[in-house]
């Protein structure tokens, strides 16, 4: 396995804890209302189509498509390997929850728009990074 690259941590507060630690046992942790079932990310108290606050992280499939990307040829970070892919993933349950992430484990050249990923998880800590790979078959 090689080296995690250097990355700035989160702050972890009640409402992340679950989107940055259930990556331990390899689940996707999303927030969602226990009233209209709407999935809300970034996660906050109370959920923005009904305004309930019935709002709890639930396992996601960790399954979505590339929405938009970015290859970085900028180290931002030193000794951060160049080059890498930002991107924002819609995430198969509901395609306006975006999450902005690296892609991994394909060339940079290989990445397109509306491809297929699913997350994996880069231990750093007591957190777990979602990342997202091509979809393995």
């Amino acid at each position: 396995m090689t080296e995690a690259p250097p990355r700035i941590l989160p702050v972890i507060d009640r409402d992340s804890e679950a989107y940055w630690t259930w990556g331990r046992e390899g689940r996707l942790a999303i927030h969602r209302c226990g009233d209209c079932e709407y999935y809300v990310h970034p996660p906050v108290p109370f959920c923005p189509q009904c305004e309930s606050s019935r709002v709890a992280p639930e396992a996601v499939s960790g399954r979505g498509r590339v929405v938009t990307f970015t290859v970085n040829h900028k180290a931002w970070v030193p000794g951060l390997p160049v080059p890498y892919v930002l991107a924002l993933v819609a995430i198969d349950e509901q395609d306006d929850v975006r999450i902005p992430c690296n892609i991994v484990d394909c060339a940079t050249e290989d990445v397109t728009f509306d491809m297929a990923v699913e997350v994996v998880f880069e231990p750093s800590g007591d957190l777990w990074i979602p990342l997202f790979r091509p979809v393995q078959s």
